[in-house]
């Protein structure tokens, strides 16, 4: 839905990788590189953004450093649309109910870098979560997002480790 508003693929890409992803930071070759575009069309979305507020730059050497300005007005809602963009936040809305005592669900891998990606990568953290009816869930939601979903469950009394990046789609 994004593509028909946002016609800039770069513009798109920032929003997502520094929206989906709001604790990461990036500079301009790195992400002309992860977006197989130029510098300088990347470097004039950066520049937008950073002009609205929605970005903010440091330097660390020579090297201009971004990353998403958690602190605008906008960002919850910006965040909200790239969550959107994905479809995760309805699924996950509509199913948490029902799987049993989940306290936390976590979107990680690519998508959580910001990245589109054909596999989406989802932990989630509780007690007696439901297997079977998440196996089921996760059947329907791939046909409805058009993504491969992969999911790890980690029970909240044991230790774990959560991937990095992570981003906490559900719950605290």
């Amino acid at each position: 839905m994004l593509e028909t508003l946002i016609r800039s693929k770069t513009r798109l890409n920032l929003l997502l990788r520094f929206f989906l992803n709001p604790g990461s930071s990036a500079y301009l070759r790195e992400l002309s590189k992860e977006f197989g575009t130029s510098t300088n069309s990347v470097r004039i979305e950066l520049n937008r953004f950073e002009k609205a507020g929605l970005i903010r730059s440091s330097k660390i050497g020579n090297k201009k450093i971004y990353s998403v300005n958690t602190l605008s007005a906008l960002y919850p809602e910006m965040q909200k649309m790239a969550l959107n963009h994905f479809g995760i936040d309805k699924i996950v809305d509509r199913v948490i109910k029902k799987l049993g005592n989940v306290e936390a669900v976590y979107l990680t891998g690519e998508l959580a870098k910001g990245l589109d990606h054909p596999v989406a990568d989802i932990t989630l953290v509780g007690k007696d979560i439901d297997q079977e009816y998440l196996a089921r869930l996760t059947g329907k939601a791939q046909k409805e997002l058009g993504k491969h979903i992969r999911t790890l469950v980690y029970n909240s009394d044991e230790d774990y480790d959560l991937e990095s990046p992570n981003l906490l789609i559900y719950g605290k």
